[in-house]
């Protein structure tokens, strides 16, 4: 009976934060329709402040369960970001917790309704920016995909690659790939700040051997499975970032050398005490309250409310059923021009709110009048 119960409990954590997640999605997604007809005939400047401030409602109600709710321990290494800045963020690529990260950091700049991503390998597809150069938090895994350590034949692949390009061999980092990076800084310079070189390592990713496990996913995450998160950050300057893709693909190289040698001291340190940690002084960085409760109680409060209304639950339910139809018809019509990894599920439906993937190449650039072009 208590082992029930307890289970139960255990089972309730995720499945509490996943059901307000989505169950919000629909009224974030009829908020955001009404605005984007409301603004039709305004200048772009009022639609791009609006839309990012109802990306940032939604988000901070994501960080609430995903840093709040789980009281996940935030450990920030290196160069502390402080203000506001259009930066690219290169990070190594573990879990689907990953772009949580990303936010996590974004919004202790005060930059969350800022943020896009680049998926895999840039997709050798980025936008015209175009109106969202203002302000700018580009998130790029330039891995392509995820390291697991399960994986040993993606592991190998990646390694044996590197050795053919005469590279060093990773040992906890895949091999990057040049091409997002590249267009992406080619195409900000003129607006970029810095490059913000972030290295994530979940605690409690070892097993009873020593060996690196797989990092959670955002189920496991919400269920209180990760004490912390050590976030290790580089601030670049552009003007030392090398502009020629030859001499750029050398220096990403590089920095995922150091990423390597980090996670090499994190997981695999002689030395117990130096295991668990990356080196330097560390700030456990906690995330006040007011920064997310208010848009939990204001998301939950606007769907509770609809749903105390008959026309309201109608709408609702078609939102539900319409966006889910127009999200995976559109999913495999879009992936077919760009071959997205399907493991990450980019735009997908109403699901999308509960990851926040404002993907560069999608739908999210397309409402703003910008259409993604192939860059080669």
């Amino acid at each position: 009976m208590l082992l029930s119960l307890v289970l139960h409990m255990y089972s309730m954590c995720c499945v509490l934060p996943a059901a307000v997640l989505l169950g919000t999605a629909p009224t974030y997604v009829l908020a955001w329709g009404a605005w984007r007809l409301l603004s039709a005939f305004l200048p772009s400047r009022f639609y791009q402040a609006v839309d990012d401030r109802l990306y940032c409602i939604y988000q901070s109600m994501v960080l609430f369960f995903f840093e709040n709710y789980t009281g996940v321990q935030i450990l920030l290494y290196g160069d502390l970001p402080k203000n506001k800045e259009n930066i690219i963020y290169l990070a190594n690529h573990q879990s689907t917790v990953d772009w949580i990260v990303a936010d996590i950091l974004a919004i202790r700049q005060n930059a969350l309704g800022h943020v896009r991503y680049v998926l895999k390998d840039g997709l050798k597809w980025l936008p015209l920016y175009g109106c969202y150069f203002s302000q700018m938090y580009l998130v790029i895994f330039p891995e392509g995909t995820r390291y697991n350590p399960e994986l040993t034949k993606v592991i190998s692949a990646s390694q044996t690659f590197a050795a053919q390009e005469g590279l060093p061999v990773l040992k906890h980092v895949l091999t990057p790939r040049i091409k997002a990076t590249h267009v992406a800084f080619e195409s900000m310079k003129n607006y970029l700040d810095a490059i913000y070189d972030v290295t994530v390592a979940f605690e409690g990713t070892v097993d009873d051997k020593g060996q690196r496990k797989e990092a959670p996913s955002m189920a496991e995450f919400l269920c209180k499975e990760c004490p912390k998160i050590h976030i290790h950050i580089d601030r670049i300057d552009k003007k030392d970032v090398p502009e020629e893709q030859v001499y750029m693909k050398r220096w990403l190289h590089e920095r995922f050398e150091i990423k390597d040698k980090l996670l090499i001291e994190f997981y695999d340190s002689l030395d117990p005490e130096r295991r668990n940690k990356f080196p330097g002084e560390s700030v456990n960085s906690k995330l006040s309250l007011k920064k997310t409760l208010p848009s939990f109680l204001i998301l939950s409060g606007l769907t509770a409310g609809m749903l105390m209304t008959e026309a309201g639950r109608k709408l609702y339910v078609k939102t539900w059923i319409y966006g889910t139809l127009i999200g995976c018809l559109w999913f495999p019509l879009y992936s077919s021009s760009f071959p997205l990894d399907h493991r990450q599920g980019c735009c997908s439906g109403l699901a999308q709110g509960l990851t926040g993937k404002r993907c560069v190449a999608s739908q999210r650039w397309s409402r703003c009048g910008v259409d993604p072009v192939k860059l080669s």
